[in-house]
């Protein structure tokens, strides 16, 4: 059997060897000019789509990141209005404690009072701050209005309780500004744990000096009230009556019971009682007002001004742990903005891997290249010379 190999074949043999190294050639050049060596899924269809997929991995980052940035902006905003918050708490402690001073008139405590004015006005300024980008900070997510107003009984708060997760790199989420409900609304009375107020019809002149737990393992929670007798007696009854301590009570001395304690200056009159509780809550504001009403009073007998230094003492102590709430506050945002700084950690190392891993995938290798495509130039030309030959071959030359 023989077979016959025609001129035609040769030519269309050799065109074709010329089109692929051309082909071949031109490829290179493009992967030479555009510094990538997948310009086509067809090229390397596994490695194209996991390109993809670490393109799109490296898009979520750079949305983690802006949704990072937003929430370390109202972060910070909501540290600096704390801090200014927290510094006006301080100035009204230390206005309460100087009204607290009997060296003071009463024409010096209203001064004082005018004083405090301005400081609950300009915090109520600070619970509706901004952001900067028209929302309020402490609104929770009905943050498109102020979330607090004045009202003839107080301050009202017409946000709502829930505060935002925010992605920040994948499966990490960080909390959003806290609601106003929990930086001015629920605000510990008292020391924090426990509060003691006297009754409003006392008429000796029996101050509160101090209280506190001397064992929190007895402590129940429950409400206990001191009544006093003429003859300086005194006793301790629960919420449901039963008489839990007695005593006669000497001032200065503490008077104990259910793992607390309680320190009395003055002298009760018959009748008067003194409650001892678990620390309620109360909104920043109302505190501030309690305390103004106790700087505008003008008492002119002992009972009155034994009433009016209750009512400073309980401000001052509201006061004070008030302040300690606003310093917990920012505590609670300074952990947040360190949760941010570890995703920011986090995301840079995801992205450097992904971005190493994705070059080894698509950007071309200029060395290999540039041998290559010297190595095809150099099969193109050696193609185009055999073609030369080839077209050159003819029976007429072995005949002539």
């Amino acid at each position: 059997m023989s077979n016959r190999i025609s001129t035609g074949m040769l030519y269309q043999q050799s065109i074709s060897t010329l089109q692929s190294k051309q082909a071949q050639l031109a490829k290179l050049q493009q992967q030479l000019a555009t510094g990538q060596k997948l310009l086509t899924a067809k090229d390397d269809p596994v490695g194209a789509g996991a390109a993809v997929g670490m393109d799109r991995a490296l898009a979520a980052l750079e949305r983690f990141e802006a949704n990072g940035n937003t929430v370390r902006h109202r972060l910070g905003m909501q540290e600096s209005v704390l801090t200014q918050a927290g510094g006006m708490m301080g100035r009204i402690n230390e206005l309460t404690v100087q009204a607290n001073g009997g060296a003071l008139s009463d024409g010096d405590r209203k001064a004082i009072a005018i004083e405090v004015t301005s400081l609950r006005d300009g915090l109520l300024d600070l619970a509706n701050s901004t952001d900067g980008t028209g929302r309020y900070l402490f609104g929770g997510t009905q943050d498109g209005s102020a979330p607090f107003a004045r009202t003839g009984t107080g301050v009202i708060y017409g946000g709502d309780q829930t505060q935002r997760q925010v992605e920040i790199a994948p499966q990490m989420f960080v909390a959003d500004a806290l609601p106003g409900s929990e930086v001015f609304l629920r605000v510990r009375t008292g020391d924090g744990r426990i509060d003691a107020a006297a009754a409003a019809g006392n008429t000796g002149t029996g101050q509160i000096g101090s209280f506190g737990l001397v064992d929190s393992a007895q402590w129940d929670g429950g409400r206990y009230s001191i009544a006093f007798r003429a003859d300086a007696s005194y006793a301790v009854t629960d919420a449901g009556g039963t008489e839990v301590a007695t005593g006669v009570h000497v001032p200065g001395e503490a008077i104990t019971f259910a793992g607390a304690q309680i320190v009395l200056r003055g002298s009760p009159a018959d009748g008067d009682s003194f409650e001892v509780s678990a620390a309620g809550t109360r909104d920043i504001f109302a505190t501030v007002d309690r305390l103004l009403g106790a700087l505008q009073m003008n008492p002119t007998t002992d009972t009155q001004r034994a009433a009016q230094q209750n009512a400073l003492q309980s401000s001052m102590r509201d006061i004070a742990t008030a302040q300690e709430h606003m310093i917990d506050a920012r505590a609670s945002g300074g952990a947040q903005l360190s949760a941010l700084d570890n995703a920011a950690s986090l995301r840079d190392a995801q992205g450097l891997t992904l971005e190493t891993t994705l070059s080894g995938l698509r950007d071309l290798d200029y060395a290999d290249a540039i041998a290559l495509f010297d190595l095809e130039k150099v099969a193109l030309e050696a193609a185009q010379l055999s073609f030369v030959q080839m077209q050159r071959l003819s029976l007429f030359n072995l005949i002539r």
